[in-house]
């Protein structure tokens, strides 16, 4: 017989007792009580508990004194904070202090039974290892203490901001922390903000009902709804107008969402991810990122290091990307020679590792053999000698410039043209790709084409 799960629960204000004691018991959970902190440390010195919750203020201390002690002495039992309405400071130092989550007084029956399902639910997934996480690859310090970070932040609710610059995986740490929490069985909805019009923000986040605008035809959930029970990744953070960061402020701080056009709010339960390659606290300085929300959605920061500053790293990624675009194409994986893995090394990368999948894969696709030269990596500024029957190596401004006549016809007698030119065009825009750190509008005006044309051409080629 599997013996009961358990809950300790810290309140001074017998009422709120008697009432999560009810609640849980409910759920099938074995509960004990404790009326101040000593209790509590007593409690927790004899018993094994699988979730605790306890109150903001008690009378010989307060919860975060105890949220401290279990995080360090039993890092395995979740903590949640009971606070006064409204008190956001409270909640948020809590969940910095290592809480798992917050539940506001008066106490929501709903809200907390999700809460609790969500803690025992995270004791029952302990020790998965998701496939994301598996990705997430390197035995370079960074990337060893980035993984520790992450299964230490997955095990929390806490809203998490993902720094790091373009390419480096922000979006890839968001997937492993859902898959790693408690949340990992409720839907990952990964939006990009500077890709939403400004008009249609409020829509795409809260939703609209039918009739609510021009071209409402019908009931439309947002973001918010889609990512009900799960978690909302916001990509480029920084990209939100400042009217629309005053709505998901709201939004994030209240758990309530009004679509357009709706006359009641609706309840959300959802985690906050955010990330952005820019520096949000520059922006707050600067005025264009409000103080408020950064301050609500960086409860918890984490740093997703650069390429370069993941020594050692480059040849287990390089084997990975390899044996990946090896399986998609049905065909063996290349390796890299000594002069190619040496040419990597000493190469800035920029774009990171999507910057390096680029690069791999445009040498897989034109190397002569599967052994891959220096030549066939093509770097941005490197010194590339190139054979009969390939491309020449499009560096500086000749990777703008340089049209099929200005090259030698010889060259392109064992292709066919359409295949050429489409080659030259591929190479042009990764090159111009990543000269702009991989801005599309930037992309765009040096290679002399409209975004939409860009975008088209992206597609056409199959560039990600």
């Amino acid at each position: 017989m599997t013996e009961a799960r358990s809950a300790l629960i810290v309140d001074d204000e017998h009422d709120i007792r008697e009432l999560l004691v009810l609640t849980l018991g409910r759920m099938g959970l074995r509960t004990d009580t404790a009326a101040n902190l000593a209790a509590a440390r007593e409690l927790l010195a004899g018993n094994h508990y699988d979730l605790c919750l306890t109150d903001m203020r008690l009378p010989d201390g307060s919860g975060l004194e105890l949220i401290s002690d279990i995080t360090t002495r039993f890092p395995d039992t979740p903590v949640a904070m009971i606070t006064a309405y409204g008190n956001v400071e409270a909640a948020v130092e809590a969940l910095k202090a290592g809480a798992f989550d917050f539940v506001n007084k008066p106490v929501d029956i709903n809200v907390l039974r999700g809460l609790v399902r969500q803690a025992l639910e995270l004791n029952a997934r302990r020790g998965a290892q998701p496939e994301e996480a598996g990705r997430l690859l390197g035995g370079s310090p960074a990337m060893v203490a980035l993984r520790e970070t992450i299964a230490k932040v997955s095990r929390s609710q806490a809203p998490v901001h993902i720094s790091g610059e373009s390419g480096t995986g922000k979006e890839l740490v968001a997937r492993t922390i859902h898959v790693q929490g408690a949340r990992a069985n409720g839907p990952f909805v990964p939006v990009n903000c500077g890709a939403i019009p400004t008009e249609l923000m409020e829509s795409e986040f809260f939703g609209h009902k039918k009739g609510s605008f021009t071209g409402a035809h019908a009931d439309k959930p947002g973001l918010f709804q889609s990512a009900d029970g799960g978690t909302l990744f916001l990509d480029e953070v920084a990209e939100l107008p400042l009217a629309m960061q005053v709505k998901l402020l709201r939004a994030i701080q209240e758990k309530k969402i009004r679509p357009v056009g709706a006359s009641t709010e609706i309840d959300v339960d959802v985690r906050i991810l955010s990330a952005t390659h820019k520096d949000l606290n520059a922006l707050v300085n600067a005025g264009s990122f409000r103080h408020d929300l950064y301050y609500r959605i960086n409860v918890i920061e984490l740093h997703v290091p650069a390429l370069r500053d993941r020594d050692g790293d480059l040849p287990l990624l390089s084997d990975a990307i390899f044996a990946r675009l090896a399986q998609a194409m049905h065909r063996t994986a290349p390796k890299l020679g000594p002069e190619a893995l040496a040419a990597l090394a000493a190469y800035a990368f920029p774009g990171n590792v999507r910057e390096l999948e680029n690069v791999l894969e445009r040498a897989m696709a034109l190397a002569d053999s599967d052994s891959i030269t220096a030549a066939d990596l093509r770097l941005p500024g490197g010194n590339n000698i190139h054979s009969p029957g390939r491309l020449p190596p499009m560096t500086g401004s000749t990777a703008h410039s340089q049209s099929p006549a200005a090259m030698n016809p010889r060259e392109t007698a064992s292709s066919a043209l359409p295949s050429y030119i489409e080659e030259i065009e591929r190479a042009a825009i990764q090159q111009a790709l990543q000269e702009s750190r991989y801005n599309k509008t930037k992309a765009a005006a040096a290679l002399g084409i409209t975004f939409r044309a860009l975008r088209y051409k992206l597609k056409k080629l199959g560039i990600d």
